[in-house]
């Protein structure tokens, strides 16, 4: 899987900052221009790993009804404790050290030195040592990635280290504490349940409030057509909704929302 994620990233053009792959699930935080490209990008790694788990173990749709799940992390400290809370699921696979678990990129931050032992680079190799290690064809001269005695990617080869670290302002002790300190029933909930949930109309009103008064200082209730319109983009995509919801918290017409979303007349 973290070979999956590496190639699909650079097959869909997006920036990994940091991932954690367990035994039934992967969380990746990646860098994109726009929403669209961090789905694809995740609807890519079903399907590449889909077809590898086919090879692998012969099982047809074993993963059909796998859900991507694709949030956007719009503020400094959902972002940080995003950041902080992906590494954390290592403990899920019973690590008793997050150091020590090696489907990370936990070990690539904060680090001065390389990785210890022998480590080759990917770009050197030859398409038929590709194949082998990466079960693809795709051209990988033009990488960084660097692989481990064991034919293992260095997550320091491919993982956006500056960006993560500069968001902790160069800090090693600040994302210690973080990491130490996330609230994981609270991030499980975000990152998780809630794109997943359907909320009452009164839950939804007050988190399309709370995107509003991080965009604009108002309620959604005093914006301008174009905020609401700019606002509607994002809560769709982030909060599991209805058209019908959607223009009673916003004050809008379900058709205006439907032409806004593209959205055909069959959606409720």
């Amino acid at each position: 899987m973290v070979k999956t994620l590496a190639l699909c990233a650079k097959r869909k053009n997006v920036i990994i900052i940091i991932y954690a792959v367990v035994s039934n699930h992967a969380h990746v935080a990646v860098l994109a221009r726009l929403y669209k490209e961090a789905l694809t990008f995740a609807e890519e790694v079903k399907r590449v790993y889909s077809m590898h788990f086919r090879r692998k173990y012969g099982e047809v749709k074993a993963l059909k009804g796998t859900n991507v799940n694709v949030q956007i992390l719009d503020n400094d400290w959902y972002l940080r404790n995003a950041l902080a809370y992906i590494p954390r699921n290592a403990f899920d696979n019973g690590a008793e050290l997050i150091a020590e678990y090696k489907w990370t990129g936990f070990r690539a931050f904060f680090r001065r030195e390389s990785p210890a032992g022998i480590l080759r680079k990917v770009a050197d190799m030859s398409e038929k040592e590709w194949r082998q290690i990466f079960h693809t064809g795709d051209d990988l001269s033009n990488t960084k990635w660097l692989v481990n005695a064991n034919d293992e990617l260095e997550p320091i080869s491919f993982c956006d280290t500056s960006y993560l670290e500069q968001a902790f302002n160069g800090d090693e002790a600040f994302f210690y504490r973080l990491l130490g300190g996330v609230n994981i029933p609270e991030m499980t909930q975000k990152l998780v349940v809630a794109p997943r949930t359907m909320r009452t109309d009164n839950e939804f009103l007050r988190e399309v409030d709370s995107v509003s008064e991080r965009w604009y200082k108002t309620n959604v209730r005093n914006l301008a057509f174009d905020q609401k319109a700019r606002l509607l983009q994002y809560i769709f995509k982030t909060i599991k909704t209805s058209v019908s919801q959607m223009a009673r918290a916003l004050g809008m017409e379900r058709d205006e929302i439907r032409k806004l979303m593209n959205i055909d007349k069959t959606s409720s």
